[in-house]
């Protein structure tokens, strides 16, 4: 019977990272969670995924129950993170698996690290030209020609942002439960416990403005994104590269996954989840299990 542990490592650069390892399994997989949530919400892939992956499950910086000692502003930052913490490990020999946010800290350490692993898993992920943050209107509406700029507007940001932050400092669970059932769990949802759970686990997160700063202001294309030209850093990803949508999805458009399979190119290949939103783990995980198990044997 596979165990699942909750451990814990020290980074060169003062923050203690905590992570998720079930035991057992010989090919080894690392998954990075999006934002608004942890670890923990990889659960049901770590209970049910075959035994003969073995996996490791990270709280980034500034969620669960890793540090936030120095606060992080880029993509890049919690991509230096996650090789620092595949170092302290001693990790070898894996594949990668980015979901949301994740996907972009994994197409970022990915770029700066070609060789380090062998194939990725990019699931519901950011485009390599971001995921914009946009001024809202007089009408209270996102104005799509003028995306915020610097993370002092991104703090101001009143329809994502502060309403946000306000709900995490006062504990507003019904708050987050509203923004899950609106945009993440449109179809399926989890059990109750395993659902109070989750939003504990929302409410660990300590960085929300940074991400949306952080994901506002990411390109790794070789073009302009409306805010900023792109560093062209996506043409150094080179291994297998699976991209994955599910056709609900509320969160990430088609577009976004377009952007990713020309910027990496023929090493990326896309397959649609049937049925999913943005958390294909709970609409359909046995299809999410299948497709991603499919490619890393293959």
């Amino acid at each position: 019977m596979t165990e699942i542990m909750i451990k814990n490592v020290d980074l060169p650069n003062g923050e203690t990272i905590f992570y998720r390892e079930r035991s057992g399994g010989s090919q080894n997989v690392l998954l990075v969670h999006g934002n608004m949530n942890s670890s923990k919400h990889w659960d049901v892939v770590l209970e049910r995924m075959d035994s003969k992956y073995k996996l490791y499950a990270i709280d980034q910086r500034g969620f669960g129950l890793s540090t936030y000692r120095q606060p992080i502003y880029s993509i890049k930052d919690l991509a230096y993170d996650l090789k620092s913490f595949i170092e302290a490990i001693g990790l070898k020999d894996f594949s990668i698996i980015g979901w949301s946010l994740g996907g972009t800290v994994c197409m970022q350490y990915v770029a700066d690290n070609p060789q380090a692993c062998e194939k990725m898993i990019l699931l519901a992920s950011g485009s390599t030209r971001g995921y914009p943050l946009y001024e809202i209107d007089e009408k209270g509406m996102p104005d799509l020609n003028r995306r915020v700029e610097t993370y002092e507007q991104t703090k101001l940001e009143k329809a994502k942002v502060i309403t946000t932050v306000e709900a995490y400092a006062s504990k507003n669970r019904d708050f987050l439960r509203m923004v899950y059932d609106a945009v993440i769990y449109t179809k399926n949802k989890p059990n109750p416990e395993r659902y109070e759970e989750y939003i504990d686990d929302m409410l660990t997160q300590r960085n929300y403005p940074e991400m949306l700063h952080a994901l506002n202001t990411f390109n790794i294309s070789g073009k302009f994104n409306g805010l900023m030209e792109g560093t062209g850093e996506g043409e150094k990803i080179k291994i297998p590269t699976l991209v994955l949508l599910g056709d609900r999805d509320l969160v990430i458009s088609r577009q976004m996954n377009e952007e990713i399979l020309e910027d990496i190119g023929e090493n990326a290949s896309f397959i649609e989840l049937k049925d999913c939103g943005h958390s294909p783990l709970i609409d359909d995980l046995e299809q999410l299990l299948n497709v991603m198990s499919e490619f890393l044997d293959r």
